[in-house]
């Protein structure tokens, strides 16, 4: 059975397009046959070994199903598009950061970083981490009128600029706090490192099951971050008097809010599914990726030696 890799690239820039051939023609020669969108498809080489030509299919969620892994050849928006097409399936993704931090890729684009993802991808050496999600819901008059969902956060935001939003904020059925502010969201530990942490939010690490809570400029003496258990239920109440609201989740879907609605929000049941090439902790990605000043470090101390005594 040929197998297959579903690859998502960011081809808007000539050196990502060159990058994706490189990846395109290393795979095809070991003999993993790729899905790939026709828009995207159009850029690649075409001079594949017989057999190899890609698989052109319509990018949708569910498409992943039966890959091996969903290739990213991007930065973290190209990676959150391509979540939406893999979670359905439970297909793993592999990021190659193409953009700027790419907190989420696995693999740079330098030559030596990208030789060890396809490497990995031909000979099915990497292990797989599961990353929790947040389902949201928007509720009108009690009753659920749209569902989403998102791997690093689902903000309720306002939709006036020159006017505050009035919100409740509740927890496991019981308010916690009701204040004005720009906007309330809720972020899984892997969205703690993107909105979550510009907002003022804590780093939490990907293995502590938790969901984050963080109100966005608000005007109140009790608005800190919140750190909750997985199994709590969020709702955010907006005003009924008020301002309407907007869901965003993952800056790619969003849903109207209007005024007197809530929005609920809960660990989703269906988690993304990351590549991992190495062991490395998390500390490692953290000072990497935010470019932390660790010179001074040594390591931890050497313990005292015992001198014996004669």
């Amino acid at each position: 059975m040929t197998r297959e890799v579903l690859l998502v690239v960011h081809s808007g820039r000539k050196a990502n397009q060159e990058v994706a051939e490189n990846v395109v023609r290393r795979l095809a020669a070991a003999g993993v046959r790729l899905r790939i969108s026709a828009d995207e498809w159009t850029d690649l080489p075409g001079d594949l070994p017989p057999g190899m030509e890609p698989v052109v299919v319509d990018f949708r969620p569910g498409v992943a199903e039966g890959a091996e892994v969903t290739l990213v050849l991007g930065g973290d928006g190209t990676l959150l598009r391509a979540a939406e097409l893999a979670r359905p399936s439970g297909v793993p993704l592999l990021g190659v950061n193409l953009g700027r931090v790419g907190f989420l890729a696995e693999a740079e684009a330098d030559p030596v970083s990208l030789d060890e993802a396809v490497t990995a991808i031909t000979n099915r050496r990497y292990h797989v981490e599961e990353r929790m999600t947040v389902e949201a819901a928007v509720v009108v008059n009690g009753d659920p009128v749209r569902r989403t969902w998102a791997l690093n956060e689902a903000c309720v935001e306002k939709t006036s600029r020159e006017r505050i939003l009035e919100v409740v904020l509740e927890v496991d059925g019981r308010p916690v706090s009701g204040f004005g502010c720009d906007g309330v969201l809720c972020s899984t530990p892997t969205g703690s490192t993107a909105y979550a942490f510009s907002a003022g939010g804590p780093v939490i690490w990907p293995q502590v099951q938790a969901l984050l809570v963080v109100p966005l400029t608000a005007h109140a003496l009790f608005a800190r971050p919140l750190v909750i258990a997985p199994s709590s239920q969020v709702a955010i109440e907006v005003d009924a008097c008020g301002l309407p609201a907007v869901l965003v989740c993952d800056g790619r879907r969003s849903i109207p809010v209007p005024p007197g609605a809530r929005v609920e929000l809960a660990q989703g049941e269906l988690p993304v599914r990351l590549v991992r090439l190495t062991e490395r902790p998390f500390t490692d990605r953290l000072v990497r990726k935010f470019n932390l000043p660790v010179q001074g470090w040594r390591g931890m101390p050497c313990p005292p030696q015992v001198v014996r005594r004669r």
